[in-house]
């Protein structure tokens, strides 16, 4: 049964007379996959760092699986861990000895903490680079190395901060399976990225915060249906020509000899549109969203 693991209750903090964020209301449930996106990203860091009781909030509460981080912070942190934008870690340590020593903090006998740790670095694809200095490591190795500390006492709730990025696409796509997985096994993961796509792929909820306040809280499924259009590409096989009929039913751009460009509105559906194409004896060879759907949303959103 699912229950709540993260409640904020009407938060507000402020700099002086600057306000950055105002009447804050989330729930984040026990398993979700959270996404959260911010119009401006100062504003993201803020909202970490209280959750953390790294920065005070000027009002009201937050609570961590019940326990109110103002009254029991300690029981609390063990509950959750951050895994931020910056490499904070000793760079002259080796790899294996990080999440150890992390452990440490938590009271985990070394053994057991050296049995994870293994785990974590071969799922993590590390376990080659046990030996080496952490200053030793690329850019993207010291990244999932925060992963692995961050995991090594077992929280029931990770805050991924950007993880995957300055990263290439095939890196990513591991990262986004190993992430599934850590919430399949029931670790609730908070998530922020500029990356979109990975919100649609990934996450189950999302909310979206601008002008100091959430503006969206829903399943990332509802906030899709909200989309009522769309431009895709369709790349088709060589030798393929359009009728005349077939550009003007659906206001087709040609791009290239073999590549089209259309919107897909709530009138048009891409059934209707192969269907024709069929009909035409017209062959598709692939077709992809010209932008991203959930950044077009975003964006219609904040304008609003």
């Amino acid at each position: 049964m699912k229950e709540k693991i993260i409640e904020i209750k009407w938060l507000e903090k402020k700099y002086k007379e600057n306000k950055v964020l105002k009447h804050i209301d989330l729930e984040i449930e026990s398993w979700d996959f959270f996404a959260l996106l911010w119009h401006n990203w100062a504003w993201k860091t803020t909202t970490i760092n209280i959750l953390t009781n790294l920065v005070t909030k000027s009002s009201w509460n937050i609570k961590i699986w019940w326990i109110d981080i103002d009254i029991d912070f300690p029981s609390a942190r063990k509950l959750i861990w951050v895994v931020p934008q910056e490499f904070n870690f000793d760079v002259f340590a080796k790899v294996r000895e990080i999440p150890v020593i992390q452990a440490w903090y938590y009271w985990i006998d070394k053994k057991v903490a050296e049995e994870r740790t293994e785990i974590l670095l071969k799922k993590l694809w590390l376990w080659e680079k046990k030996e080496a200095k952490a200053r030793e490591l690329s850019g993207w190795m010291k990244r999932r190395l925060m992963i692995v500390r961050a995991l090594i006492h077992e929280p029931k709730i990770l805050i991924l901060d950007e993880p995957t990025a300055w990263v290439d696409v095939d890196l990513r796509k591991s990262m986004w399976e190993f992430i599934s997985e850590l919430n399949k096994n029931w670790t609730t993961i908070l998530l922020t990225t500029h990356y979109l796509e990975e919100v649609e792929a990934l996450c189950k909820k999302v909310a979206i915060l601008d002008s100091w306040e959430i503006i969206e809280n829903t399943s990332v499924k509802n906030l899709l249906s909200k989309l009522k259009e769309e431009t895709i590409i369709l790349t088709m096989k060589e030798n393929s020509k359009l009728s005349e009929k077939i550009i003007k039913k659906y206001s087709i751009k040609i791009l290239e000899e073999n590549e089209i460009e259309l919107v897909v509105d709530e009138k048009i559906t891409l059934n209707d549109l192969f269907s024709d194409l069929t009909e035409e004896k017209i062959n598709i060879k692939s077709f992809r969203n010209k932008t991203n759907r959930l950044e077009a949303l975003f964006m219609k959103i904040i304008k609003k």
